[in-house]
This record gives structure tokens, C-alpha cells and sequence, in this order.
């Protein structure tokens, strides 16, 4: 892949604005407190759509869910009042299956708007917990014309109805899940995540021209721990790289060592296991994308 695949022409004067469709945890490192900071820091104004509102993550043994769902039409309605205009919409957790009509409102009220689509839906082979099959199915819908759809194996095999087949998969199995990726209709895929227990974890970008045939491959070296929230965070980096004006393939290499070095600060923080990936102190990792 070339410089033609600029999926955003950025004046380094201008400041693009995002709505970032996703959850707020008041505690964890993920979802809104990841995009909001990254977005920030590659230079784009973050408008948060709360889709849900958690007292921390998941992988907590307690903690309080609400759906947002009741309060964002009204909540879109007065943004088209107060004429708000959108350069990108990245979505990513979902509460609701009606919440994706609200996503693909803001795709016909901004038609112009870059569509980049995580599709947050789980890992390791399981849906998370708040999730249901109904949602996942709705979810499959915000592939058809995504601009960048960018999910793990886990949501991959979701999105194609397929069996998940573990993180160590060969060339031939990475080529068949990409095509069915763009086969939903993306225009470009970024699959991420897969490890082959060598050492280092790979990222893959294909588009709808090149498929499969044409993929490139990015090798970042595995630290020997994982950390809840990388996800969000290769997501939202990628996000701000494309919207700073980078190739979507050094886009998707900026976002792998940008979650490398993040996750080597994380360490050295307390309940760091628990707590989610740390990444304040690299956010100068992306401050200078815009050129």
C-alpha cells in the first residue's frame, strides 16, 4: 500500500472533530477514557457519544452498568440543531442493539464523515458479558461500507458466523478471514491481535482492491504480560494517525508501538493487571503526527 491509501487529507491548521461512540468507565483504562486522551494527543477534537456508563471495566468482579440507549436521540437531535459538524465517527462498544441505528444515523447525517468501526464485541472467544447474539448481529451491520473496520479474532469470527480459531493461525487461515472481513463490505480491514507464540504479536491491513493477495503484515514485538484495554488503544492511536494524515498502514504501525511502549509503562504501575493499559506517559508518542 501507497500514499493512496490517505484515507484523510489533513490541513495541519485544522482540527478535525470525532464523535467517539463508545462506553465510560469511571474506572479502568478503556473505551471513552482511551479514545478522549489519544484522540486528543494526534490532534482531533473528541465529541463522546456515551453508549453506556460503567463504575469500572468488566473484568472487575463488581461493577454497575447503564444503558444509555433512551437519552441519545434526543442527544443527537440537538447537535443537528446546533448545526455540529463531524469529520470521522469512531464507534466501538455498544449497548444496545438500537444503538446501532444511532450509529448509522450519524453515517446519513454526516455522509462525509470517515466511518471507523471497532467492533467491540469480545476476546479470547467469548463475547463480553454484557453482549448478546442480538447485538452482535446488529453490530455485523456497521461492516457494510466502514471505512477502516478493526477487529480481533474473537470479533472476526463473530462478524463472518465463523468458528474461532485461536490466536495462533496460519497465513492461509489470516488470508480467509480478511476477504470474509471485506466481504461484508469494508473498504479496509485491520486485523489484529493474532500471535504465533514466536516472540512477537502481528497486525494485518488489506483493502477492498488488494484483499487478501495484497495484505501487509506488521510485527511488534509480545511483552510477556497482557493488559486489559490494548484493544481501545490500538484502536483510537490508529484512529488518530489516519486523522493526522498517515497512510493507514503506517497508521496500523504507529498504533502497534504506540500500545508496545504504553504497555511497557503500564508495568511499572500499581494493580496494573487489574486496571488496564497506561499510557499518559507515551501520549507524546502522537502529539507529533501532524505535520
Amino acid at each position: 500500500m501507497t500514499n493512496e491509501n490517505v484515507l484523510y487529507q489533513r490541513n495541519p491548521v485544522y482540527i478535525p472533530r470525532v464523535a467517539a461512540v463508545h462506553d465510560m468507565c469511571g474506572y479502568g483504562k478503556c473505551s471513552l477514557t482511551a479514545a478522549i486522551p489519544i484522540l486528543s494527543a494526534a490532534g482531533c477534537d473528541v465529541c463522546p457519544v456515551p453508549t453506556a456508563l460503567f463504575s469500572a471495566h468488566t473484568l472487575y468482579k463488581t461493577y454497575t452498568f447503564h444503558d444509555t440507549t433512551s437519552i441519545l436521540s434526543e442527544y443527537l437531535d440537538a447537535w443537528k440543531e446546533e448545526n455540529v459538524d463531524l469529520d470521522a465517527v469512531y464507534s466501538g462498544f455498544l449497548g444496545s442493539p438500537e444503538q446501532v441505528d444511532l450509529v448509522e444515523r450519524l453515517y446519513k447525517e454526516y455522509p462525509h464523515a470517515l466511518r471507523l468501526v471497532d467492533p467491540v464485541m469480545g476476546d479470547g472467544g467469548h463475547m463480553y458479558p454484557t453482549y448478546t447474539q442480538e447485538l452482535c448481529e446488529a453490530t455485523k451491520r456497521l461492516a457494510v461500507g466502514a471505512d477502516i473496520l478493526m477487529p480481533n479474532l474473537t470479533e472476526a469470527s463473530i462478524l463472518t458466523d465463523s468458528e474461532y480459531p485461536g490466536q495462533n493461525i496460519s497465513d492461509d487461515q489470516v488470508n480467509t478471514i480478511i476477504d470474509a472481513l471485506l466481504d461484508l463490505g469494508a473498504h479496509n480491514v485491520v486485523l489484529k491481535g493474532i500471535d504465533r507464540e514466536d516472540g512477537n504479536l502481528r497486525n494485518y491491513v488489506a483493502n477492498e482492491n488488494t484483499r487478501s493477495a495484497g495484505k501487509i503484515e506488521l510485527v511488534h514485538e509480545k511483552l510477556p504480560y497482557m493488559i486489559h484495554g490494548t484493544g481501545d488503544t490500538f484502536a483510537s492511536s490508529l484512529s488518530g494517525a489516519v486523522l493526522a494524515g498517515k497512510p493507514l498502514d503506517e497508521a496500523a504501525r504507529i498504533a502497534g508501538e504506540f500500545v508496545r511502549k504504553a504497555m511497557a509503562s503500564t508495568r511499572n504501575q500499581p494493580h496494573f493487571e487489574e486496571r488496564g493499559v497506561s499510557f499518559e506517559l507515551v501520549l507524546g508518542e502522537l502529539t507529533g503526527l501532524v505535520e
